[in-house]
């Protein structure tokens, strides 16, 4: 048995302004479908990557304590 070629990095999350997932930047339609892609398919989706991962937001949902420590440091 061959592996198959994943973009995925564990970071499974969907941007809801583009519709790409924040770690691989395919859509959820791709990501259900990944397995059953021919190798070609894949392959077409994995060029598109790069591009579509510019167009997603990357901030966290809320402000971590390292960043509210940063604020409040310099606040003062």
């Amino acid at each position: 048995m061959t592996a198959i070629e994943s973009p995925c990095i564990l970071v499974c999350s969907i941007d809801v302004k583009t519709g790409f997932c924040f770690g691989c930047g395919r859509t959820r339609d791709e990501i259900g479908a990944w397995m059953g892609m021919t190798q070609e398919a894949r392959r077409s989706v994995m060029a598109e990557l790069p591009a579509r991962l510019e167009t997603v937001e990357r901030r966290p949902r809320r402000e971590t304590r390292r960043t509210r420590m940063a604020r409040e440091r310099d606040a003062l």
